[in-house]
């Protein structure tokens, strides 16, 4: 009987192994099947800033063209799509079973998630953030703000790309809602399985800061939050600026406790005075495995130490309060400001670096200047440097003129540019060497570059050019793939917002339009 029962018992779990490699080698082996492995959960992946996906195994240069890629769905929201989409693979949406799932923020004030691998235009769930304002509430008006102009919005609404916290199933945002005549900015926490709020929320905006007996206050009228939210420390982060009216705003960084929606320091660039905007083109604070915080201040009055217009700045939260730890301060600062050449990207935190700088920070402007800093020491301000920045790791002048955030991938930094080619440094014991390793042809750019890979190969850089999507051969910079190739315009985008970047993970480009969310990737693939 024993041997029986240990025969028996043999046999079915040889079935029952069979049966399991046979689903496994479906998942696994299927040419039509993507296995879900990436989730995108802050602006450009990671608070380093690196902008690279390293994790993608499915798009390649050799698969990457206008035959075998292209558009795959086109899903209708509300409003434009300014922030980048989000994603999350195996999400259990209530009440709808497990799904691939990616997630976009309105200028409508709405947000969406949409099953990642479906054609179907109809959402998961899809939340208005007007349900949690007063009755009569709206988004505002693009000219009650002052900057249609700019941009070409009609309303603002969610305008910055939101953050999840994926271990408690959270998605930050900050709305601006038109209440009674007022502006006013929430910051809310969405539930990312439901669209339900949490932790109370939301918590509305307002700040102070004092400094020599001045107290300056946060004027919902004059600010915008354009930078990609941050999470670090146990944080939610939130920068703001003007976008094309130069009234009263001023550049602001606000702390809040992720698990309390408490606000937990702040923080003013241009204490007293106005501008020193923080908008970095849509680009996220980042922040470094420390927790010290970084961003670029726009054009302004300048005073060091103090009114820190046109630089770069380190922050620290220590406890319940945000502070200066650290700056960088260009030596013709005047010159940028006054010639609206000021600093307007994100900071490229790099990793661990041999020679004599581990620690190191790469970041850009409107003039093309690249800026390599030391974090541990960031130069702060030469009043005596006349044609350079004498105290900084290395400087190259005009070397990206309105260069978008710097991407890192394999020892390589990209830089993109306006109206000029997108090039390739090779990073060498913490400096770049020049000249270019490679360089594109001529693009319009000027936005947020991010790349794909499967580690250290098969690297795409992916670009929009004015409003078409372009895939770069990330070695040789040549084009593989541009949305324009396709017969009778199959891929092309009817029209994007100002500074938009598209995302990419699974398999699966994401890019956020006008009225729509347009996913691209290889034709023939399907829903597993």
């Amino acid at each position: 009987m024993l041997t029986s029962r240990c025969s028996i018992n043999s046999k079915m779990r040889s079935f029952f192994y069979g049966v399991l490699l046979f689903l496994v080698s479906g998942f696994f082996l299927s040419p039509a099947r993507v296995w879900a492995q990436t989730s995108v959960t802050t602006w450009h992946y990671d608070n380093s800033r690196h902008s690279a996906n390293t994790t993608e195994t499915t798009l390649t240069p050799s698969n990457v063209n206008k035959t075998t890629f292209g558009k795959l769905s086109t899903k209708p929201v509300d409003g434009f799509l300014v922030g980048h989409p989000l994603y999350l693979p195996g999400v259990n949406v209530s009440g709808q079973g497990v799904h691939n799932v990616v997630y976009v923020a309105t200028m409508h004030d709405s947000v969406y998630a949409f099953d990642a691998d479906s054609t179907s235009t109809s959402p998961l769930w899809m939340t208005s953030i007007l349900s949690y304002s007063p009755v009569g509430a709206t988004s505002v008006p693009a000219t009650v703000k002052k900057n249609g102009g700019t941009t070409g919005w009609s309303e603002l609404g969610i305008v910055s790309t939101p953050v999840i916290n994926a271990v408690t199933g959270t998605l930050y945002l900050v709305a601006e809602t038109y209440e009674s005549a007022k502006v006013v900015h929430r910051l809310h926490a969405l539930d990312v399985t439901s669209g339900l709020e949490k932790f109370g929320g939301p918590a509305t905006i307002a700040a102070t800061y004092t400094l020599n007996g001045s107290t300056s206050t946060f004027a919902d009228l004059y600010q915008m939050n354009r930078p990609g939210l941050l999470l670090a420390n146990g944080h939610i982060y939130i920068a703001w600026g003007s976008n094309g009216n130069n009234n009263y705003s001023q550049g602001w960084v606000l702390s809040y406790n992720a698990g309390t929606l408490q606000q937990e320091g702040a923080y003013t660039a241009e204490p007293g005075n106005t501008l020193a905007s923080i908008w970095q083109r849509g680009a996220g604070l980042s922040a470094d495995s420390s927790g010290n915080i970084y961003a670029e201040t726009g054009e302004g009055y300048y005073a060091a130490g103090t009114n820190l217009s046109s630089s770069v700045l380190k922050l620290s939260q220590i406890g319940t309060t945000l502070t200066l730890a650290d700056w960088f301060t260009p030596y013709n600062q005047q010159y940028l400001s006054t010639n609206d050449l000021d600093l307007d990207d994100g900071v490229l935190i790099l990793p661990w670096q041999p020679g004599p700088y581990p620690h190191e920070a790469i970041t850009g402007g409107k003039e093309g200047t690249i800026y390599v800093l030391n974090r541990d020491n960031m130069g702060q301000f030469c009043s005596t440097c006349t044609t350079g920045d004498t105290q900084i790791v290395q400087e190259l002048p005009q070397a990206a003129k309105s260069s978008g955030t710097p991407v890192y991938w394999n020892k390589t930094v990209y830089f993109t540019g306006a109206h000029s080619s997108v090039c390739a440094y090779t990073l060498q014991n913490g400096t770049l060497v020049t000249p270019a390793s490679a360089r594109s042809g001529l693009m319009a750019g000027g936005g947020h570059a991010f790349l794909t890979a499967n580690g250290n190969s098969n690297g795409i850089l992916w670009v929009i050019n004015g409003k078409t999507v372009y895939a770069l051969d990330a070695i040789t910079l040549k084009t593989l793939y541009n949305a324009s190739q396709a017969a009778n315009g199959r891929d092309v985008v009817s029209g994007v917002a100002h500074f938009v970047t598209p995302i990419a993970a699974d398999g699966k480009v994401f890019l956020g339009a006008q009225s729509n969310l347009v996913t691209y990737g290889l034709f023939g693939a399907t829903k597993f």
